[in-house]
């Protein structure tokens, strides 16, 4: 098995020629802090404005979490419940067909530009696997549009996808999936001329009447900044009691178009199953299956150490749960593992926004979400960046926030183990103890919602 930071997708993308870095001053309408999905996307919507843009990365663009996730590319739709318990039903159904067109056009875009991410509308289906479970395929049907939204039985959801573990479900067919890298580097390609790579942004300094975005080879002068580093914002201080850093890894089997005959997995859905971490699965266009988990250990503060990327023994649990949702790959090989950061909002939504006072502009949150999201903030970024403004609920939100350190990762950890025995108990049919009950609902009573 090959266990690295940067995983499958981008070796299989094939490797890129780094850009430039940056050497003395620039100057630009715009300058983009990150070269990931969020900050491709803006600069891609400044210059169909006729922008001029300035994109620094502190390594190569793509090579972060957008080059390594599951390559789910979402909607907002399951998020129904949180988003009309804060902002109700009218402006919550606004944000979810927002991130809906969001995947269309990125389904549109790839086909426009010639770019073979793999786009593939297939759906997203939920599956619970245990009767505590249910309550939360439940929750989104009594919220959601039926026709964003639909109920699977039990024979509905084996009928996609027959692991002997599903026992109900829904579908949102508006999902879709992609190549993660491919669909990363064919953006750095279509903007590279705006782009430094290796240019790490050592000081960014912000008046009311626009920035200097400083590196170690130079400075970019603009009217306006975006910050667009994913779980870098937690070394941002206006923003960092805003999210917490935790981790998701993945594995991924040989070729085995076999079990999925038998499964009847055929139809390109990504899946998920109801637990709060989360574990999910997609196929490959070679016939892999790609089986992730959201449960890895917590950063300290922006610390990463390496662990969130690689991690032997969260690794090995993953292996394990992959054969415990898929008996029939019992002796077949997984070839590749790896892991990344996730910028874990307290709201589990997406944050976009303004500094106060000064103009730079923020999108971070996306709690393990972020192919689709990204898009929209994506525009959004551009729009607030041109002087416009927006109404979409996950804009200017009234924040969420974490207790500081070293609380945010003591209690992290205690309400993660707290969940995994709660959920390893629920999926054997045991009663969960009053003790870890308690500590995992701790975080709701703090208004911070630790499932989506």
């Amino acid at each position: 098995m090959i266990h690295t930071a940067h995983g499958y997708w981008l070796a299989e993308a094939g490797g890129v020629e780094p850009a430039p870095a940056l050497r003395g001053d620039v100057s630009a309408d715009v300058v983009v802090i990150g070269g990931g999905y969020t900050g491709l996307w803006t600069a891609w919507q400044l210059r169909a404005r006729g922008a001029s843009v300035a994109l620094l990365e502190a390594g190569l663009c793509g090579h972060g979490p957008s080059g390594r996730n599951g390559g789910f590319c979402e909607t907002l739709w399951t998020h129904m419940p949180s988003l009309v318990e804060r902002f109700g039903r009218t402006r919550a159904v606004e944000v979810c067909e927002a991130s809906s067109e969001s995947v269309a056009m990125i389904g549109a875009w790839c086909a426009e530009q010639d770019v073979d991410a793999w786009f593939t509308r297939g759906g997203y289906m939920m599956a619970s696997t245990a009767p505590a479970h249910d309550a939360a395929i439940a929750a989104i049907l009594a919220v959601a549009p039926p026709g964003r939204v639909r109920e699977l039985n039990a024979a509905g959801v084996r009928a996609r996808c027959a692991s002997p573990r599903f026992r109900r479900g829904l579908l949102v067919p508006d999902d879709a999936t992609v190549q993660p890298a491919r669909l990363a580097l064919g953006l750095r390609e279509r903007v590279r001329d705006a782009v430094y790579e290796h240019s790490r942004v050592r000081a960014l300094h912000a008046s009311p009447h626009g920035v200097v975005a400083e590196t170690a080879g130079g400075r970019v002068r603009a009217g306006h900044a975006v910050l667009a580093v994913n779980s870098a914002t937690r070394g941002i201080a206006p923003l960092r009691s805003r999210l917490s850093v935790t981790s998701s890894h993945i594995v991924l089997t040989e070729p085995v178009p076999d079990v999925l005959d038998a499964l009847g997995w055929t139809g390109g859905e990504c899946v998920t199953d109801a637990r709060t971490f989360v574990h999910y699965f997609r196929t490959t266009r070679d016939g892999r299956i790609l089986f992730g988990w959201g449960g890895g250990r917590l950063a300290a503060g922006a610390r990463l150490n390496g662990r969130v990327e690689v991690d032997a023994e969260v690794a090995d649990t993953t292996r394990r749960d992959l054969v415990r949702m898929f008996p029939a790959l019992v002796g077949r090989a997984v070839t590749h593992a790896w892991g990344g950061p996730i910028d874990v909002s307290p709201s589990h939504l997406p944050q976009i926004g303004t500094l106060d006072g000064v103009p730079v502009h923020y999108a971070f949150g996306y709690t393990g979400n972020g192919v689709g999201p990204s898009h929209l903030a994506g525009r959004v970024l551009a729009a607030l960046a041109a002087g416009e403004t927006s109404d979409l609920a996950v804009v200017d939100p009234e924040p969420v926030r974490v207790p500081p350190e070293p609380l945010a990762w003591t209690g992290g950890m205690l309400v993660r183990r707290a969940f995994l025995r709660k959920e390893r108990l629920e999926e054997a049919g045991r009663r969960v103890d009053p003790v870890t009950r308690a500590v995992a609902a701790a975080p709701r009573a703090l208004g911070i919602h630790v499932a989506r």
